[in-house]
C-alpha cells in the first residue's frame, strides 16, 4: 500500500540503519493528500494511527500535530513496531508504538491516559509483509503458507486451513472472502493435490489455482490466485471481525468532533466499513417497515464523505496498489445530554 516516502519524513533519516533507510525511501502512504485534507491534522492534536505498517502515515501526521501534539500507533505485526520505533525515534516521546489490533484501540487508549482527535484505520497489509516472501502473503516468490501477521501470538495459518478444510469450506471461503467466482474448481483442485502430497509454499498453491481454472475463465489483469490468497489472509487474521471491533472503538476513543478517517482495499471491507459508519450515523437502526423506533440507538458519528473518495489517476499510475483504495470519513458527535 506504499511506494515513496513522503518529503516532510526525510528530516528523519539521520542515525537509520542502512535497512531502515531502504524502508523509510520506499514506502509512501495510500491518499496520503486526501487524509490531510479531511482529517486535518493541527499542532497539539492526539493522533491514534491504528494500522501502523511502514510508518509512513504516522510520520506525516506528527509532522502536522508537533508541537504539543503526539502519535499513538499500533500494529499486530511485532517487526512493524519495531522498526517504526527505530525509525521515528526522533520524535522522542511524541511517538509511542505498540503491539495490538485495532480492536484492542479503547483498551490501549485507556492504557496510555488519552482521547483521541483522530483516528486513522489504513486496512490491509503493508508493502513490507506483502513483499517478504518469508511471510508468505504473495505468491510473486517462494514463501511458506503463512500469512499471519503477528507470527508469535496466531497459530493458524494459511497451509493449515488449505490442508484441513473441507471442499466445500475452502470453496465457501474463497467465494465469501475473496470474491472468486472460480471458487468450486479451485477448492477441487486443492484438496486432490493435497492428497498426493502437503500444499506448503506460495507458488504451489498459485499454481494449482492457475491449472485449476480454464484460460478463458481467467480474471483480466490478475492472477487466478489472487482473490484465493485474499481470503486466505482475511480468514488467517479474523480481519472482518477485527474491523468490526475496531471501528466501534475508535468512535469510543475519540473525542467530540474527533475524526475518523478509513481506508479499505478490497470489497468485503469496503462493504463492512460504508455498513459500519452508516449505522454508528443513524438514530435509528429499527427495521424499516416498523412505524415506532424501539431500539434506542443514537447516532455518535456524522458522515463528512457521503460516498467514499478514491485515488486519483496520477497516484494509481505511480502506485497501483492504490487502485483498489476507498477513504471514508466520519466526525464524532458530541455526547448527547441528560
Amino acid at each position: 500500500m506504499l511506494g515513496v516516502m513522503p518529503r516532510t519524513t526525510r528530516k528523519s533519516l539521520a542515525g537509520l540503519s542502512v535497512a531502515d533507510r531502504h524502508v523509510a525511501g520506499t514506502h509512501e502512504p495510500v491518499m496520503l493528500a486526501e487524509l490531510l485534507a479531511l482529517l486535518a491534522p493541527a499542532p497539539g492534536q492526539v493522533v491514534v494511527d491504528a494500522t501502523l505498517g511502514g510508518a509512513g502515515v504516522s510520520a506525516e501526521f506528527l509532522n502536522h500535530v508537533l508541537p504539543g501534539g503526539r502519535v499513538l500507533a499500533l500494529d499486530r505485526d511485532p517487526s512493524a513496531v519495531a522498526s517504526a520505533q527505530r525509525r521515528l525515534a526522533a520524535y522522542g516521546d511524541a511517538f509511542t508504538a505498540v503491539v495490538g489490533s485495532f480492536s484492542e484501540l479503547d483498551r490501549i487508549a485507556a492504557q496510555h491516559q488519552l482521547q483521541a482527535d483522530i483516528v486513522v484505520l489504513d486496512l490491509g497489509i503493508s508493502s513490507l509483509q506483502l513483499d517478504d516472501p518469508a511471510r508468505g502473503f504473495s505468491f510473486q516468490a517462494e514463501g511458506p503458507l503463512d500469512m499471519r501477521m503477528n507470527r508469535t501470538e496466531q497459530t493458524l495459518t494459511a497451509a493449515d486451513i488449505v490442508a484441513s478444510y473441507s471442499e466445500t469450506e475452502l470453496a465457501n471461503l474463497f467465494f465469501e472472502l475473496g470474491e472468486e467466482r472460480q471458487s468450486r474448481p479451485i477448492a477441487r483442485a486443492i484438496v486432490a493435490r493435497r492428497r498426493e502430497a502437503p500444499i506448503r509454499t506460495t507458488t504451489q498453491l498459485a499454481d494449482i489455482c492457475a491449472q485449476a481454472v480454464p484460460r478463458r475463465f481467467w480474471p483480466k489483469r490478475i492472477h487466478p490466485a489472487t482473490r484465493v490468497f485474499l481470503a486466505l489472509r482475511v480468514a488467517v487474521n479474523d480481519e472482518l471481525k477485527e474491523l468490526e471491533r475496531g471501528l466501534a472503538a475508535a468512535t469510543q476513543i475519540l473525542r467530540p468532533d474527533g475524526r475518523i478517517g478509513t481506508l479499505s482495499f478490497q470489497p468485503s471491507e469496503h462493504r463492512l466499513t460504508k455498513h459500519s459508519l452508516n449505522v454508528l450515523a443513524k438514530d435509528c437502526v429499527c427495521p424499516s417497515h416498523q412505524m415506532v423506533c424501539t431500539c434506542a440507538h443514537r447516532a455518535t458519528l456524522s458522515l463528512v464523505t457521503r460516498r467514499s473518495v478514491k485515488p486519483t489517476p496520477a497516484e494509481v499510475e505511480r502506485n497501483p496498489r492504490a487502485r483498489s483504495a476507498q477513504l471514508r470519513v466520519a466526525v464524532r458527535l458530541p455526547a448527547a445530554g441528560p
